[in-house]
């Protein structure tokens, strides 16, 4: 469904040339630097807002082509002679995605209020950052998204390089920057054997995503045809491990993971805010529309082994994070292991599960989001992440108190909260895909295993309550050292405005899922019927 008004667009561009507008500002303009990321960040979320409450569900139920499956659809050639078109548009996987960036950016400029080295480029590079997580999100076109995809990598890496933690920030920006575009460039390639592939096939040469999803759909499929004369082996097979992995180092997929929890730690409040609550989910949902959409047979073949990986990612961060002294790698890796249930969501390849990762996204973004500003807040003002060293800071920090104990009760899956609607999906997708899915390695073969990962994957949830009453219990309860602590204060009301919008959207989704949960069930219903369990 097309749209009169180019709303995709200037969701994702105003961020750009707000940054451009600042880094055109004098030196000595830091506050107006600081207005105009507000603005930006504030009006870009307005729109998000009204792409999210005018999407409309029944349409996208309805849909029997892939180009009616996206609604506030923008299609203009780009490289024609290539094929590559500028084409946004958004489904009910995405529509959430774009609000939670909307959220996570503009909390992020109010709590970076504060920051006064170089604010003026903080701002702008933070602003860049936000432009390509939106534009992956909203892309349609493959190489639209793998371009907004790298415009997010470049700022990340000079945010945190510039301004992270300095006994951090060199090697976690490098580390950072290298795991991340190692993956897109294996990904990029698969893509790049998709495009010709389905050209051949075809005699029309796009990265367009719509004539990928028909070209999928096919029933004699190119991408299911038999490559390099083995039995057995087709493209789709041959070449979805290496794109859902290549974007799944940015999701965090074990054992690709280990640049997340150095890079949370190493940035600032905000980039962490946006690297935890949003980076991570472009790898997720870049798996999804790019491998598991575009190559379902690969996915049948590859996901019940996938699923392992994801396993590791729920139990290994858990405990791990359990083990963790400095209050921001106990959420960085607790990060790790919550992206863990989204991929197990996508590796149910059902409804169920599907739905429930998609919804698992957005909480665990609006969460992780709201975690790290509260580590940022106690940072700022204790100047140290020793977790026992801090102690009774609720008598101090009200707020954060309150706000860390809502996002801990969040990420125990509380009822009630986002949390919970978001994980119990996911494990009635395992339950559900146990008796329809085995793994086949020659002629052995692993029958109903799924159940038995959704009960070892409950003990990653049992670890997260564990860690995470931990950590309130000795930050922000007990004894406050009132010597060493004596001149720890409240914080500002733009802390408190972010804290607010981003505790209303997790208390909102666990009250009220019906907000959400149809919409990512009208964008994962097309996936699901392709797939093994589809519905």
């Amino acid at each position: 469904m097309n749209s009169p008004f180019p709303v995709l667009s200037i969701i994702t561009l105003t961020p750009v040339v707000a940054a451009l507008l600042i880094l055109l500002l004098p030196r000595t303009a830091k506050q107006e630097a600081r207005l105009i990321a507000a603005a930006a960040t504030g009006f870009s979320l307005l729109l998000s807002l009204f792409v999210f409450f005018n999407y409309n569900v029944d349409f996208a139920n309805a849909a029997t082509t892939p180009e009616q499956m996206f609604q506030f659809q923008e299609s203009t050639p780009w490289v024609e002679a290539l094929g590559i078109s500028y084409h946004l548009g958004v489904d009910g996987v995405s529509v959430p995605m774009v609000l939670l960036t909307g959220l996570a950016s503009f909390a992020g400029v109010l709590i970076s209020w504060g920051i006064d080295d170089r604010p003026r480029e903080f701002m702008a590079f933070f602003l860049l950052l936000v432009a390509g997580v939106y534009g992956v999100f909203v892309a349609m076109d493959l190489f639209v998204l793998f371009f907004f995809y790298e415009l997010a990598i470049f700022p990340m890496y000079l945010l945190i390089a510039t301004w992270g933690w300095k006994d951090l920030r060199e090697y976690a920006s490098m580390k950072l920057t290298l795991y991340i575009l190692i993956g897109s460039v294996i990904a990029l390639v698969g893509v790049i054997a998709m495009y010709f592939v389905a050209g051949d096939a075809t005699g029309t040469y796009s990265f367009d995503i719509t004539h990928m999803m028909t070209v999928a759909a096919m029933p004699n499929s190119p991408f299911d045809a038999q490559v390099l004369g083995i039995d057995g082996l087709t493209f789709a097979r041959l070449w979805f491990p290496f794109i859902f992995i290549g974007f799944g180092v940015l999701a965090g997929l074990f054992p690709f993971h280990n640049w997340s929890p150095d890079g949370h730690v190493a940035a600032p409040t905000a980039v962490s805010m946006i690297h935890a609550g949003v980076l991570m989910k472009l790898g997720a949902y870049s798996a999804l529309r790019v491998g598991v959409q575009l190559l379902p047979e690969g996915a049948q073949v590859h996901l019940p082994w996938i699923v392992f990986l994801a396993l590791i990612n729920v139990v290994y961060g858990a405990f791990i994070a359990m083990r963790q002294r400095d209050f921001k790698y106990v959420i960085g890796f607790s990060s790790v292991s919550h992206m863990g249930l989204v991929s197990l969501g996508w590796a149910t390849m059902n409804m169920y599960g599907m739905t429930g990762a998609g919804l698992q996204m957005f909480s665990h973004g609006a969460m992780t989001a709201l975690f790290f500003s509260c580590v940022g807040m106690v940072y700022d003002r204790a100047h140290t992440r020793d977790i026992p060293s801090l102690g009774g800071f609720s008598k101090k920090m009200p707020w954060v108190a309150f706000a860390f104990i809502i996002g801990g009760l969040v990420s125990m899956g509380m009822p009630g909260l986002s949390g919970f609607v978001a994980e119990f999906p996911i494990f009635m997708g395992l339950w559900d895909a146990g008796p329809t899915i085995a793994l086949n390695v020659g002629a052995w073969s692993l029958n109903n295993y799924y159940g038995v990962i959704a009960i070892v994957g409950v003990l990653g949830i049992v670890v997260t309550a564990a860690y995470v009453l931990r950590v309130v219990q000795q930050v922000f309860f007990g004894q406050f050292n009132e010597e060493r602590y004596g001149d720890v204060g409240d914080v500002t009301v733009l802390d408190k405005a972010a804290l607010v919008m981003l505790m209303a959207a997790l208390i909102i989704l666990g009250i009220w899922p019906g907000i959400m949960a149809p919409m990512i069930e009208s964008g994962v219903r097309p996936i699901a019927q392709l797939l093994l369990g589809g519905a």
